[in-house]
Parts: structure tokens; sequence; C-alpha cells
């Protein structure tokens, strides 16, 4: 996964309560060395999904960006030594200047037949990172570096999943005010027109289906957004246009939230062109 340090939309409340669940939950499993706790949170509520008395892939990220040597202070630990003979203390340490982004690297390219949505397991093959003052040039500088190449301009095909027709709206929105032209499948393209978002709309079918990936062979799209239906076989449309996007090195991106990031960046590249007085495009 994508990870930010230090965390850009938590309130120092919310972060307070994550600070003190994090310490209470410690304790009371008489933890001694690393935890790995994943938080999420609801509606302003703070919620812990999962405990894990081990380290966690992000720990090499936060060692470095912080400065602190978790896993030989974690292994101190094991051995007997307490953290305040250390030179540490108990609670959160105050973030570092500037923003760092750790990037997962992946390798679909070169693993063939296999399918690029990602889920719970392990399919990264490195991770990278980010650094600038503020978060959208850290995202540009982390996809870059993921060897994510972020086009100016083009075409993006969208073709996304009834449960997140909704979220996707907004951000094909701004996809049209960067300057790109939008190219989606029947219901997702019914769903954009009606939202009055410029789409043309590619029929469903087999036919529709080979011009789509010879489109993405040929260059003629730059990017391709899609999210994947549940209970979907590898045989379905979205399968073999990933497959197409990674044997042609194309950003295909499978999460609404790396769209989401991905844009923040992009719009740092671009200058949007709206005459003064007048209302936004959408």
């Amino acid at each position: 996964s994508i990870a930010v340090y230090p965390p850009q939309n938590l309130s120092p409340e919310l972060i307070q309560t994550i600070e003190d669940y994090t310490i209470r939950v410690a304790q009371g499993l008489n933890t001694i060395g690393l935890v790995n706790i994943q938080f999420v949170i609801s509606e302003g509520v703070v919620y812990i999904i999962e405990v894990n008395p081990r380290a966690s892939r992000t720990i090499p990220f936060l060692s470095k960006v912080t400065g602190i040597p978790m896993a030989n202070l974690a292994m101190q630990g094991i051995l007997g030594i307490k953290l305040k003979d250390q030179g540490y203390r108990t609670g959160l340490v105050p973030s570092k200047s500037g923003v760092y982004v750790k990037m997962p690297v992946f390798s679909f390219n070169k693993l063939k037949k296999v399918d690029t949505v990602l889920g719970p397991e392990m399919k990264s093959t490195g991770e990278i990172i980010g650094k600038d003052v503020v978060l959208s040039k850290a995202l540009y500088k982390a996809f870059r570096a993921a060897n994510i190449e972020i086009p100016e301009y083009g075409t993006a095909l969208l073709t996304i999943a009834d449960k997140d027709k909704q979220e996707m709206l907004p951000l094909a929105k701004r996809l049209v005010a960067v300057g790109y032209r939008l190219l989606a499948t029947t219901g997702t393209g019914q769903a954009l027109l009606e939202a009055q978002v410029p789409v043309t709309i590619l029929q469903n079918g087999e036919a529709k289906r080979e011009n789509i990936l010879r489109s993405i062979h040929d260059g003629e799209i730059q990017f391709v957004i899609n999210t994947m239906t549940e209970g979907k076989t590898d045989e379905t449309d979205g399968y073999f246009i990933r497959r197409e996007a990674a044997d042609n090195n194309l950003p295909c991106l499978t999460s609404l939230d790396t769209t989401e990031a991905l844009l923040q960046a992009m719009e740092m590249m671009h200058f949007q062109l709206q005459a003064v007085g007048t209302e936004p495009m959408f």
C-alpha cells in the first residue's frame, strides 16, 4: 500500500486517540518488541481491526524517515534493555519536517497472466520513497520512482464497478479539468453522462474488447482506471484490459484511493484555465 508520513488528514484529537489506544493495547498484551496495529476511522470514530505482535513492512520506511532504529530498539527490548535506558520514552515522536511517501513497486509486466487487481495478499516486489515539502510533490516523485509515468495529457479509459461509480464522478471531473479525454464502457459512461461529464462510450462485447485492447497496444490510451466487480472471473473484459495495460507498461489503477493520489500529482503539474468571474467547469 501507499503510506504517507506524517499524517496529512488526521486531526490532533484523532492522532491522540490512536496514540492512547496503541499504548494501552501494547501494555495490555504485555508486548515486548514491535507490534503492528491496523486502525480504521469511520465517521470520526477510531476502530482497531487487527493487532499483530510483529514488525510490519512499514518499519524500514519509518525507521529511515524518522532516524529511529526501530528493529534494533525492539531487539534490545527483547533482551531486557528498557526504552528509557536507550534514550527514548513512551509516546508519539514529534513529526519531522517535510512529507514522505512510501510507494510499492510491481512487476506485472514480467509476471504474465497474473491479474493486477490488488488484495490482501503480497504482490509488490519492492518499495521506494518520495520526499518533498508538500504531499502532491512527494506523491509525484514516488509515482515516477515506481516507474509509473504521469502523462500531461491524453486519453483515460474508465471501467468502474457499480459500487464505485458515485465515488468516481468527482475524480472524472478533475481528469477533464486537467485536459483529459475520457473513454468508458457502457455502464460507467452512462453514469458520467448523467453527471454531465463529457465521455465517449464504448459498447460492450467481444469485438469492442478487441478494439480497446488494440487501442491500448497502439498507444491511443494513456492510462486505465478499472475497479473490479466482486465475484468476477479472469475471463472478464476488465481482466484482459488490465493485462494489456500491464503488458504495455501503461498505468492501470484498480483503486480509487490511488486515483485520488495520482490526480493530486497531476494537478500539481497542470495549470487550469478559467476566466475571471466565471463559474468552475463543473
